[in-house]
């Protein structure tokens, strides 16, 4: 674990190893620079992280490797010969790496062969997603026949469930934006700002992150409040009434999860973001926006996600179904499932 997540974890009571890590994004003005997130990952890669992680496995004996795409555990825990679980939405990752320049395009051929023999040594392979056909990252999906029936769609992995999260006082209609004021990302950040300023009608709450003074941002209308750090939206997602977002896959099942549409921004030259986004568009859960749009359509587009009830009713069945599935309680009893075959 690193960074934020294991923070989370640790807050939760369980103890936590810091591992190292594999990739390095980095972008600007809205789109991801491949060639410099490959430096950046090349540059910041740690030689002994293999034998650190291979260490770690053979100190705490697990009956089990629950891998969030992690990859280096997901092979040291196949040289220690361990049952591998691997949580993943996208498994065509060669389309990260089309029409690029041709050293680019070669690191996503090795990267296509490399990833469809882990897929081949799983011992399953879980979806953190709807089951088809309401899957959202449906076409990051590319599994060959012969690994279809180690797929188990567990449902979205959220925190908590939707009954026990906190509604909150917000003035409605409400919009909740979890696009950062960080990096690449500033720029959409402002322009929701000065969509807010055309419709005082329409609140929202931006959450911008430590990294962007508002005093930076100018005079902030009155129908906008900014919040620099929330340790939990989710009491702010559910009270709201749309969410903006990048076109992560984690942040649109918790909006979904939670029952509300969203306007999705996808970093420029992310596929799986880009993804995504278009299926929240083709189904109806919500409007797929760019770091181009200006902020005239962008209330027109927020406009018309708060105005027409089919967005609501197709978010709120997702909403239930994300109950039913219970996606957490469901990886639970698969890998009870698992220990309870090493046992017998």
């Amino acid at each position: 674990m690193k960074g934020e997540s294991k923070d989370l974890i640790e807050k939760t009571g369980y103890t936590t190893q810091e591992i190292p890590s594999e990739i390095k994004l980095v972008g600007k003005a809205g789109g991801l620079d491949l060639t410099g997130s490959i430096e950046a990952t090349l540059k910041s890669a740690q030689l002994l992280g293999g034998p650190k992680v291979l260490k770690l496995l053979r100190d705490f004996k697990p009956d089990v490797v629950v891998s969030d795409s992690y990859y280096l555990g997901t092979l040291a825990a196949m040289v220690l010969k361990l049952p591998v679980y691997l949580i993943i939405n996208q498994s065509n990752m060669e389309e990260f790496f089309k029409n690029r320049g041709v050293p680019v395009r070669i690191i996503g051929k090795l990267t296509k062969k490399f990833y469809k023999e882990v897929f081949e040594k799983t011992d399953k392979i879980i979806i953190p997603d709807y089951p088809l056909p309401y899957t959202v990252c449906r076409k990051n999906l590319n599994f060959t026949p012969g690994l279809r029936e180690k797929l188990f769609y567990s449902g979205p992995l959220v925190r908590e469930k939707y009954e026990d999260i906190d509604s909150i006082p917000l003035e409605k209609p409400h919009v909740v934006s979890l696009v950062g004021g960080f990096g690449y990302r500033e720029p959409i950040f402002r322009k929701v700002l000065t969509t807010a300023m055309f419709d005082p009608g329409i609140n929202y709450t931006l959450i911008s992150g430590p990294s962007l003074a508002p005093s930076k941002l100018g005079k902030i209308p009155k129908n906008v409040q900014i919040l620099s750090f929330v340790e939990d939206t989710y009491p702010y997602i559910k009270s709201s009434d749309a969410v903006i977002a990048p076109g992560g896959h984690s942040t649109i099942m918790e909006a979904l999860s939670l029952g509300v549409p969203i306007l999705s921004f996808p970093d420029e030259g992310h596929s799986e973001q880009e993804s995504n986004a278009a299926v929240v568009e083709e189904e109806g859960y919500g409007r797929r926006l760019s770091y181009s749009t200006p902020p005239e359509v962008i209330l027109e587009c927020i406009r018309e996600v708060l105005e027409d009830e089919a967005y609501r009713n197709k978010v709120e069945r997702l909403q239930r179904l994300s109950g039913e599935l219970d996606g957490p309680k469901a990886i639970r009893k698969l890998l009870e499932k698992e220990i309870g075959k090493k046992a017998s």
